[in-house]
């Protein structure tokens, strides 16, 4: 483990997956660069937080602030430009968001068909995109900024985190790999799915491998859901965010038991003690806003969208802000038995 000196500024980002949602954590990510008085030190990600993660890295370090906000924006433009099957549309009210009827007849021959039969040639839209847009080699030789990519053995169900060193095109579609859809992404000869299975996102690194005190969590899935389940697929979507949160919740209770048991000492004499007692926990998170949407509309890649949600997150990060600046590297600004009590 690494404790060393903290600066002031400088803050971990740990960001969730949830597919086309993701567009709300582009608004933060580009409010808190605006902003301007954030500094970065490790980034965690998870599936469409990973996404983000790599091209805000990829931006920064090529361009410093205005050009992670530049990259940032030109990767979900090229999403729902590219993506031409995954299309959300508006009702004429202007007040629901549907799915294109292709993508619901693809999303319901998912239930009876595995990847191979649907997608025998194993097309990956966002393969091209990913390639595109990110930089792997300057990631890699990166220095500075830490990147820690969760992705799930689909034979064990373990958690494998790609750090920085380790990054690829395949990496990343690993992180989002969702076995329904896609087949399996094989690296090293082991077959991985979505990082959400046992990760989103995964906190430890940003405690154990980073300097920074302050872990600042951006959170898509709804913790808790809202009226009665009335559908098969409400369920099934609901069960699916149940097992999204539970490994992030389980590792919340043991961060906020940890902090428990130091605060119960008169006085923290380890390292490992100290850096538990000095640890802030922050959240921006979009719950009462992603609950309102269908949660198929996670496949959704559409301009219109993605800025409705890049908005909310905007807002959201001036909030926080505006109330929480001054408490970085002082105190969290969350209570973590909020989150799973």
């Amino acid at each position: 483990m690494y404790f060393g000196k903290r600066n002031p500024f400088l803050i971990n980002l740990a960001l969730q997956g949830g597919g086309a949602h993701g567009a709300f954590t582009w608004g933060v990510l580009d409010y808190l660069l605006e902003d301007g008085r954030l500094q970065y030190d490790g980034i965690s990600g998870t599936s469409a937080g990973a996404m983000n993660a790599a091209v805000f890295a990829n931006g920064l370090l090529k361009g410093g602030t205005d050009g992670a906000r530049q990259a940032l924006a030109e990767f979900w433009a090229s999403v729902a430009d590219n993506l031409l099957f995954e299309v959300a549309v508006r009702s004429n009210n202007g007040e629901a968001i549907t799915l294109a009827p292709a993508l619901k007849l693809m999303l319901q021959w998912s239930h009876y068909l595995t990847p191979n039969q649907f997608n025998p040639l194993d097309i990956h839209p966002l393969r091209k995109i990913i390639e595109e847009h990110i930089d792997f080699e300057l990631l890699r030789r990166n220095q500075t900024l830490k990147l820690f990519i969760a992705a799930t053995n689909a034979n064990s169900g373990k958690l494998r985190i790609f750090r920085r060193d380790e990054l690829t095109v395949d990496t990343l579609l690993a992180s989002g790999c969702l076995p329904t859809m896609h087949r399996a992404i094989e690296i090293d000869g082991e077959p991985y799915w979505d990082g959400g299975y046992s990760a989103n996102p995964a906190i430890f690194p940003l405690f154990e491998e980073c300097i920074s005190h302050d872990i600042l969590m951006v959170l898509l899935t709804p913790l808790r859901h809202k009226g009665d389940l009335k559908s098969g697929g409400e369920i099934k979507n609901r069960i699916l965010e149940i097992a999204f949160n539970s490994t992030f919740l389980r590792e919340m209770r043991t961060f906020a038991k940890l902090q428990e048991y130091v605060s119960q000492q008169w006085f923290p004499i380890g390292r490992f003690e100290r850096r538990v007692s000095r640890t802030n926990f922050h959240v921006i998170e979009a719950e009462d806003i992603i609950s309102e949407l269908p949660t198929e509309t996670k496949l959704a890649a559409n301009k219109w969208f993605f800025e409705m949600l890049r908005d909310c997150g905007r807002e959201r990060a001036k909030a926080w802000l505006e109330d929480n600046a001054q408490n970085i590297a002082k105190r969290s600004t969350v209570k973590l038995t909020s989150l799973f009590y």
